[in-house]
């Protein structure tokens, strides 16, 4: 059987403070308290009588907190004779209590906790949680369940998102975004949290068992042996010779990302040593003397190299790399001293394809996958990866390898 008594909270009260006058339920050798609208001094409670003693209006709360006992007895015994306490735990009965003496107060922690179950909120809350630029991905998604539901998404719960609900919210995507793949991004990022949500204990539910999302082969994004060759040695005008040379810079340095490269600081034992800014793993690439060459040709003020000291930002340098890349190829002039029509030898290339194209060399140089992995920055970060520190050289070799086969039309054998 439950009992109830009051409990004048001593704990971590500085001598002279006014303590709160609690309500401990024990049931089950478990105990749970009720704080009440009562504070007073150590010297003004009588814990063998339970009464308020020495204060100005003792008699007024003593009448208070014995109807409060009275409503813990009656909630007691209701759920004895219902059947019920046997099954309950002891913050069940607390919760019971609180109903009868304090509604108000339980109606707004009710309201808050189905609040924090809201589906909105848990999406808003893990989006915060992510660096900016993951998080501009997750409000992007944000955005098309806003245009999707309106007002009805500060209402959406976990449980409302079934199956059918996402059948027909990619449908929705369907409209404004054609490739499978793009939509993909927004059910991934919905899944993600639903994730987060399972693991905080905030819902059970989860559509995703039944509902999968498939992607679609994408199309290569890479330039082979003799396509780079031809980028590489191209005549092209003065100022778009350094995008060239930049892409091959990312090219011998395995692909690295162009926020990676901006960043650079120095060459430091004759490696790059950094963070990788999408995955924040350490990452270290030996600068071979190739690469060396270029970097010294464009070194920067602040940085390793010189991109940050015209630009803003990495952002805006991608984006002149990137026009400028597409432009490579024979130019013809109308007219003297006329507009350029540009017959482009890669229209669709980016920077991005640096990376494809070093990882799919790689590949067709039999470069086992467990050490192109490691050299793109893939590994799992699992428990084996933790204890097992890849060997460096391998990756050094591999990509020596790609580099002569490219550069030299040499194909070496090498230890990787």
């Amino acid at each position: 059987m439950a009992k109830a008594k009051f409990f004048l909270d001593t704990r971590r009260k500085a001598q002279g403070t006014p303590c709160v006058l609690k309500v401990a339920i024990g049931h089950f050798n478990k105990t749970a308290y009720i704080s009440l609208e009562t504070r007073i001094l150590p010297e003004q409670w009588d814990g063998v009588h339970s009464k308020v003693i020495n204060h100005p209006e003792e008699r007024l709360l003593n009448i208070y907190i014995a109807g409060v006992m009275q409503q813990v007895e009656r909630t007691i015994f209701l759920l004895a004779d219902s059947g019920k306490l046997l099954a309950m735990t002891a913050n069940e009965i607390k919760l019971e209590v609180e109903r009868r003496i304090t509604p108000e107060k339980v109606a707004e922690m009710e309201a808050a906790d189905k609040r924090k179950k809201l589906f909105e909120v848990q999406f808003l809350k893990f989006a915060d949680s992510k660096k900016p630029s993951t998080r501009n991905v997750y409000m992007q998604t944000y955005n098309r369940l806003q245009a999707y539901l309106g007002n009805k998404l500060k209402k959406l719960a976990f449980e409302d998102i079934t199956k059918e609900w996402l059948t027909a919210f990619e449908n929705f995507l369907a409209e404004t975004a054609p490739s499978k793949n793009a939509r993909n991004i927004h059910l991934r990022n919905i899944r993600a949290v639903f994730n987060e949500a399972i693991d905080n204990e905030i819902t059970s539910f989860y559509p995703f068992r039944r509902f999968k999302i498939r992607s679609v082969a994408t199309v290569k994004r890479n330039l082979k042996v003799e396509e780079l060759r031809t980028l590489f040695d191209f005549p092209a005008e003065e100022h778009a010779r350094k995008y060239i040379d930049i892409f091959k810079l990312q090219f011998m340095l395995i692909g690295i990302n162009t926020v990676d490269l901006c960043n650079l600081k120095e060459v430091e034992d004759g490696r790059i040593t950094f963070y990788r800014a999408k995955t924040n793993r350490l990452y270290s690439i030996k600068v071979e003397p190739e690469a060396m060459e270029i970097i010294n040709r464009y070194r920067g003020e602040n940085q390793l190299l010189y991109m940050l000291d015209r630009c803003p930002d990495h952002n805006e340098f991608t984006r002149k790399i990137n026009e400028a890349l597409k432009k490579v190829g024979p130019v013809k002039r109308v007219g003297l001293g006329g507009k350029k029509i540009y017959s482009p030898l890669f229209p669709k290339i980016s920077t991005y394809w640096a990376r494809h194209s070093w990882a799919t060399i790689a590949a067709s140089l039999d470069i086992p996958k467990d050490t192109i992995a490691h050299a793109l920055g893939h590994g799992n970060n699992t428990v084996t990866d933790i204890y097992i520190e890849f060997d460096q050289s391998k990756v050094d070799a591999a990509n020596r390898m790609v580099l002569d086969w490219v550069l030299y039309g040499k194909k070496t054998r090498r230890r990787v």
